[in-house]
């Protein structure tokens, strides 16, 4: 009885490693916002849930995107502030300019081309965790990408789990 208690994630290990790689997001939009432009050739992709809670954007923009929404910053955008649990920035959609507030927990991809560097995000991350009673979930692993002059490496979490 007592081994099978000690198989259950009552630390919540998979969250921990989530909320750590957000913070690689945050910290790069901090960065941006920071410098008030992004340095040298770096710019953002990211992906987000449209209907997450806490996004707020154009009910015109969550018709067109009703699952996720992938948007650039890079040269053209304003007021960019990033919060502990998300960030705020303006961004032109057909010469329209549109506020976006976008929560961390909504993010499922970071990407920056200039330096060929990427984060995808588990999809079960907005689930809550499991309780202690109950089975823990096997959940996929995070990937993390970055690669030099087109040699990509991945480093993949599913080593240090038990199956």
């Amino acid at each position: 009885m007592e081994r099978d208690a000690q198989k259950k994630d009552r630390i919540g290990y998979q969250s921990l490693i989530q909320s750590a790689l957000k913070s690689v997001v945050r910290a790069a939009l901090q960065k941006a916002a920071g410098l008030g432009a992004l340095p040298g050739e770096h710019h953002f992709y990211i992906t987000y849930r449209t209907h997450s809670p806490g996004v707020q954007m154009a009910d015109f923009l969550k018709d067109k995107f009703p699952e996720e929404m992938t948007i650039v910053i890079q040269h053209q955008y304003w007021d960019l502030e990033v919060f502990d649990d998300r960030f705020e920035i303006i961004l032109q959609f057909s010469g329209v300019p549109q506020n976006l507030r976008v929560p961390f927990s909504a993010v499922t991809r970071f990407f920056d081309p200039s330096v060929n560097f990427s984060l995808q995000f588990d999809e079960g991350e907005l689930a809550s965790p499991p309780m202690a009673a109950s089975a823990p979930e096997r959940q996929p692993a995070p990937r993390v990408e970055q690669a030099s002059g087109g040699d990509g490496t991945v480093v993949s979490f599913d080593a240090f789990r038990r199956k």
